[in-house]
């Protein structure tokens, strides 16, 4: 008797082992960026930017042509990638302090502009690879190694909510923010990925999704917590939803 498959590997990603933590979710978001890449049937058309940070190995996972970029740079060799291969799908896969520290010009401006090219970002409120610091997203009270009394407003400012600001901008086509603390925020995520994608097939701009994520490591919880943390902490200071959604995307 055949059994009916219920559950594979997607071609999106290769038979690589990850690095990352146990409890981290960044190999749920891969996993998720590639099964949207098979899904499509675009792999063989598109090419990923590999950011610096945790996720700087995603270049061994994703099973699509891809290249790296220095510290914050991700979103500016899209650009270039894109503009001499405008019939490519482009994307890059970034971190907090990638995105939002180093490189907040250049994601800002590749959105200004309305490059045509899918920012998949990754928020775990702390710097991860390097030692767990504070990052522009890292919560008010929240420890970390640079502060180990808690983010105070009065000393290093509130939190910088990416998706609120990205909106604004006219070049931005498709910004949403979505979690992956459990199946079916998971299952949201995915969908939202797919829409990015989707927003740049149509040529309609800039795309981003932002994923709220965990780091148990540098959090100093196991996985399980991880989990109920970005439930009950993350996600009031960073609502999930869509944030702009220009006409001509279902």
């Amino acid at each position: 008797m055949t059994m009916k498959t219920v559950f594979e590997k997607t071609n999106g990603l290769t038979d690589k082992s990850t690095h990352y933590c146990p409890g981290c979710t960044h190999g749920v978001i891969h996993r998720l960026v590639g099964e949207v890449l098979g899904e499509m049937d675009i792999l063989e058309d598109t090419v990923g930017v590999a950011s610096v940070g945790c996720s700087v190995l995603s270049y061994e996972y994703f099973n699509c042509d891809m290249t790296q970029a220095a510290h914050g740079r991700a979103p500016a060799v899209a650009t270039g990638v894109k503009r001499v291969l405008p019939n490519r799908i482009v994307f890059t896969y970034q971190g907090d302090g990638d995105l939002a520290s180093i490189g907040i010009s250049e994601v800002i401006h590749a959105a200004a502009r309305g490059e045509n090219i899918t920012v998949i970002f990754v928020n775990n409120a702390i710097y991860g690879m390097t030692g767990g610091q504070m990052a522009p997203t890292t919560l008010i009270g929240q420890k970390t190694a640079t502060t180990p009394l808690g983010r105070e407003i009065s000393i290093q400012g509130p939190p910088i909510k990416v998706c609120e600001m990205m909106a604004t901008l006219d070049g931005a086509a498709y910004i949403e923010r979505v979690s992956t603390h459990d199946v079916p925020h998971i299952q949201k995520t995915k969908r939202a990925i797919k829409k990015a994608f989707e927003t740049q097939k149509k040529g309609l701009g800039f795309s981003m999704v932002e994923v709220l994520s965990t780091c148990p490591t540098n959090w100093g919880l196991d996985p399980a917590e991880s989990l109920e943390w970005v439930k009950d902490h993350m996600v009031p200071v960073y609502p999930l939803g869509v944030y702009k959604n220009k006409e001509g995307v279902n």
